[in-house]
């Protein structure tokens, strides 16, 4: 019996590509929705997916994206108007008559959020819902991922530091991996996991100091951790250019920092749903932080501490971001009642 098509956005980012490629590893038929025909497309592409080059933002670029297509994953995207673009994929996706839909969410995901982005999931959340049982709907709500604190393992590397904004607060960082293996499993079960939500999550809770030393473990070196102000933070993220983190990706950044602090990801963590999900244990955040210290960024050399210890010292007097400048003139600015995850009496009865 020939297995059903799965559409996958995002299919060339990080959750997407990784969804992807579970599903093609499992045997699955999968359509790839990306932006662009790049390197990570034609890698997939190499794979055995077929790839559909597309505008979440439009109408025609998903109704052909849907063509054919049995079930489908959404991966919001980094953009002002992301609600915009789930309605469009959730109007292709009633007109393909799919059977299923795995919803990446977000933890915090609520109405009166700070962050538009967090507000534009907890939307996306009740427009997905609203589709069931005609549709079945799977969400997914991790918090935050290995990766937010791995993409600084370069700097680790180089100099030893672990740069935090997060204090003494703890979270159970869970590995893109895994968060893709339960989305590829409820793709692939559709009926087993009709109407469920999951957290995944790594199985322990760590703070920056803890990961510090296991990230140190896997460098063979000392790292300790070093508390950074946002402002400074923003700064060297600027200073990364098309490698670093992108305005509207700092403007939601900023106000998770609060929830990290005020110990939101730790509320309810660790779970136990990337076992149940899968039928394997999450991965550690050692095992992780391995696959990072492979990359290209942790070699060291004269020249590339010089470097790094260079850019660590002009990083204050460098530009940053106007962020709520930038808010404003794209229409994401926090609600005059913006309430933080830990503040707020309905996220809490919702998030035990």
């Amino acid at each position: 019996m020939t297995k059903p098509t799965i559409l996958v956005t995002a299919a060339s980012g990080k959750t997407g590509g990784a969804v992807a490629r579970e599903l093609l590893r499992q045997g699955w038929r999968v359509r790839a929705l990306v932006h662009s025909d790049d390197q990570r497309a034609r890698d997939l592409k190499s794979l055995g997916a077929e790839l559909t080059v597309g505008d979440l933002f439009s109408a025609s670029d998903l109704r052909s994206a849907f063509q054919g297509v049995h079930r489908a994953y959404w991966c919001a995207p980094f953009h002002p108007e992301a609600r915009k673009a789930a309605l469009g994929f959730a109007e292709a996706a009633i007109a393909a008559n799919v059977e299923s839909i795995v919803n990446l969410s977000q933890w915090l995901a609520s109405a009166n959020h700070p962050s538009l982005l967090t507000r534009d999931s907890f939307a996306t959340d009740l427009l997905f819902d609203s589709l069931a049982p005609r549709i079945a709907v799977t969400k997914l709500n991790p918090g935050f991922f290995a990766d937010n604190y791995l993409r600084l393992i370069g700097f680790a590397a180089q100099l030893g530091i672990l740069p935090s904004l997060t204090g003494n607060s703890r979270n159970a960082p869970p590995s893109t991996e895994d968060i893709a293996r339960v989305a590829a499993a409820c793709l692939m079960d559709p009926v087993a996991h009709a109407g469920r939500t999951y957290r995944p999550t790594g199985p322990d809770l760590l703070s920056t100091a803890d990961m510090a030393r296991i990230i140190g473990s896997v460098l063979n070196r000392r790292v300790v951790r070093m508390e950074m102000p946002m402002w400074l933070f923003v700064k060297a993220a600027r200073m990364q250019g098309s490698n670093g983190v992108p305005p509207f990706e700092l403007s939601g950044f900023q106000y998770y920092i609060n929830d990290h602090k005020a110990g939101a990801f730790e509320r309810g963590a660790p779970t136990n749903d990337v076992w149940d999900v899968t039928g394997r244990p999450p991965e550690s955040f050692g095992t992780i932080a391995a696959r990072y210290a492979a990359r290209p960024e942790t070699r060291r050399s004269l020249q590339s501490v010089a470097r790094a210890w260079f850019d660590f010292m002009r990083t204050p007097m460098m530009p940053g971001y106007d962020l709520a400048g930038f808010e404003r003139s794209v229409g994401a600015q926090p609600p005059e009642r913006a309430v933080f995850a830990m503040n707020d009496a309905e996220w809490l009865s919702q998030h035990q």
